[in-house]
């Protein structure tokens, strides 16, 4: 038997099965008498049986058009719920799309995103993912994610990335200390500042440690994993901290300061990454242009002077 049944020859079935008058079931398909009795002659041969009976007062089914019937609609119902879903799809009222961030803008930034996002497509599930930039890069290379945004490294040649936005640097301290004042704070006069770091796998440190190599500073002793902790020892005078300005908000809560670095020339920059040669689904696509608009350079981001 010929298989290749295209959905114009069910849809004229279903139509005579219905209608039981090929004049009106012809109307229905919006074609000829003769035009259609064609096309039930040809979906006649390729099943290889008489589907219909027919004489000049009835139309009626014979047993293998019967048998036929249920075969002929349930392939038209999957053919249309596909053309459905896809129209979601299309439409952005369905899918789902995956982002993986620093968690500094997986905090500050992605969430107003994300929840711009909900209002705008409701129907599509979005999952974030907040990690280093190693580890983001890692689910985006096993194709866990669609988008990442991490701070540049080693590992971008395999990725298709540009630059997002630069994050300038602030220095943190208590509103006691003698930089508390100043309206912005020169490289130079960091020296003989004790200095609380973040951990040398961190993309903060990796730039920290640029801008201070020609400043002589005092290791405070401390290497933390998480900013809250930094926030905790700037707050008890332990030193200060340098952090870029997208992690600011950890700050907050405390009584504490943030002053602009004058290093306009080392900003930590922040890339938006997905896989190399692979076209994003229509719903991570949305949440690109959505993050580059909010995000981006000309994003409304928010400049701080005290936190």
């Amino acid at each position: 038997m010929n298989a290749n049944i295209s959905t114009r020859l069910l849809y004229a079935f279903i139509a005579l099965d219905d209608l039981k008058h090929f004049t009106r079931a012809a109307e229905r398909c919006h074609t000829s008498q003769s035009a259609f009795s064609v096309m039930i002659q040809k979906l006649e041969a390729a099943v290889g049986a008489k589907l219909f009976e027919r004489d000049t007062r009835n139309v009626t089914l014979t047993p293998e058009g019967e048998l036929f019937a249920e075969v002929a609609r349930s392939l038209v119902s999957e053919i249309e719920s596909a053309f459905d879903d896809m129209s979601d799809y299309v439409a952005r009222r369905r899918g789902r799309v995956s982002v993986a961030a620093l968690p500094s803008l997986a905090a500050n930034g992605l969430p107003a995103v994300i929840a711009e996002y909900k209002k705008l497509y409701p129907g599509v599930a979005v999952t974030l993912y907040d990690a280093l930039s190693d580890q983001c890069l890692s689910l985006l290379r096993q194709g866990k994610v669609d988008l990442v945004l991490t701070a540049p490294g080693a590992n971008f040649l395999e990725f298709d990335s540009k630059t997002l936005c630069s994050d300038p640097f602030y220095v943190v301290c208590r509103r006691d200390h003698p930089l508390a004042k100043k309206r912005i704070v020169h490289v130079n006069k960091l020296a003989g500042h004790e200095i609380i770091h973040l951990a040398k796998s961190s993309s903060v440190r990796q730039h920290v440690d640029i801008l201070l190599r020609d400043v002589q500073t005092v290791h405070s002793g401390f290497e933390v994993e998480h900013l809250a902790t930094v926030a905790g020892l700037v707050e008890q005078g332990l030193g200060i901290t340098l952090v870029p300005e997208l992690t600011l908000f950890q700050f907050r809560q405390l009584d504490l300061v943030a002053i602009p670095l004058d290093a306009k020339d080392l900003m930590r920059p922040i890339l938006i990454a997905k896989r190399k040669g692979q076209s994003l689904s229509i719903a991570a696509q949305a949440m690109l242009e959505l993050i580059e608009k909010q995000i981006g350079p000309t994003g409304s981001r928010r400049k701080y002077q005290n936190v």
